[in-house]
């Protein structure tokens, strides 16, 4: 379980080998939103990362040096720590981070659930409860515990298991602007069926969503355009 990124701490990327549609369907008003609404606090089992450009959530080993100098809109941090009721991670991510008090940034506290196939070696700390069980049974557990507020899925194969038994009510994307090329996928489900999604904001849930990045390229590198024989 990540610990805390930024705005947390998380579908599915996009295949580059995906045959473009012959035709791109014509834009529908307001549906190409910048950003979603604010997150509330209704009781929601929610996916929720923030995700490099190529669909990782986590470098290598859980590492998440990767996620720093990126801004995010003001109060958003605020935002979730004040709708999160409970957090539901797994055992690799806890071993790598095994520190709840670090959830983003330490601003949010409450209880902490983890999914282990062997509990019986796990430290007992503050407010985090480790279960041996289903997944489905550990989001009732957790989602009990939130009181009404969001259950936090900080986990992909956890997210990835309750998507597959309908049991995500929302999947929460912040997407960085970097390509870590290597990590731990959000959803990662080889020989899988596709997911189909709605996009929450905007006029057309089936909308594509348009990004536009450029390189940003070392001091006296030649910038795109400019001759570099």
């Amino acid at each position: 379980m990540p610990n805390g990124q930024t705005p947390h701490s998380g579908t599915t990327s996009a295949d580059p080998h995906a045959a473009v549609p012959a035709a791109v369907p014509p834009a529908v008003p307001g549906s190409s939103p910048s950003d979603t609404e604010r997150q509330t606090a209704s009781g929601k089992v929610l996916w929720h990362f923030t995700m490099s450009l190529d669909g990782f959530v986590a470098g290598p080993d859980h590492s998440m040096d990767w996620l720093s100098g990126f801004s995010f809109r003001p109060g958003l941090v605020e935002e979730y720590t004040g709708s999160t009721g409970a957090v539901l991670g797994g055992r690799d991510g806890w071993d790598a981070f095994p520190d709840a008090g670090n959830l983003y940034g330490g601003d949010w506290q409450g209880p902490v659930f983890v999914l282990t196939s062997h509990p019986e070696d796990a430290e007992a700390v503050g407010d985090v409860t480790f279960l041996n069980c289903d997944a489905a049974e550990a989001a009732r557990i957790a989602l009990r515990a939130a009181g009404g507020k969001n259950l936090e899925v900080l986990s992909p194969t956890i997210g990835r298991q309750l998507l597959e038994r309908g049991l995500i009510d929302e999947i929460d994307l912040h997407i960085a602007p970097v390509l870590l090329g290597d990590g731990i996928r959000l959803f990662d489900n080889p020989g899988g069926a596709p997911v189909p999604l709605g996009l929450r904001s905007g006029a057309d849930p089936s909308a594509v969503v348009n990004v536009r990045y450029r390189p940003i390229r070392a001091a006296g590198e030649a910038e795109s355009g400019t001759d570099r024989s």
